[in-house]
């Protein structure tokens, strides 16, 4: 186990490999996680230190304002825009490339969406919830108990 362990960091070394797909740039789409835009997405226009970074939003509401890296989510979507580039072209680059539409569709976004459906549920919507869940454990533990009765 050891052995196939050192072989494979060293494979990582000799190609040259890096483990890290989402880097800090500019035409970063970001996801604020803290404030008064939380939930929202924002392009990262320009990299002010190694705390913060200036983003902007113009197709979601989020004003051009620097923001540190402990706010921010790095999404797998980038844009091809260079630094500092206004709030208009910056939202034209964004609509051009369909960022929302594609980060509608992803599993985060769903996720996320789910978990704030979730949030917003009554208790009835609650109660049905967990009857409907009771029903499909008990059908799939009755559909297990058959096949292993006849395997």
């Amino acid at each position: 186990m050891y052995v196939v362990l050192l072989s494979l960091v060293l494979c990582a070394c000799v190609l040259d490999v890096s483990v890290f797909r989402r880097f800090v740039e500019v035409g970063r789409v970001v996801l604020i996680n803290a404030g008064p835009d939380a939930g929202k997405l924002a392009v990262i226009v320009d990299c002010i230190d190694e705390a913060k970074v200036l983003i902007d939003g113009p197709c979601s509401g989020v004003a051009r304002q620097p923001i540190s890296y402990r706010y921010i989510s790095l999404t797998d979507f980038k844009i091809d825009i260079v630094f500092g580039m206004r709030s208009k072209n910056v939202a034209k680059a964004y609509t051009d490339a369909g960022i929302n539409e594609k980060w509608e569709q992803s599993a985060w976004a769903k996720k996320l969406a789910l978990r704030k459906k979730r949030a917003s549920l009554t208790d009835f919507e609650r109660f049905v919830v967990k009857v409907n869940k009771q029903k499909r454990n008990l059908a799939i533990k009755a559909e297990y108990n058959k096949l292993k009765k006849s395997a």
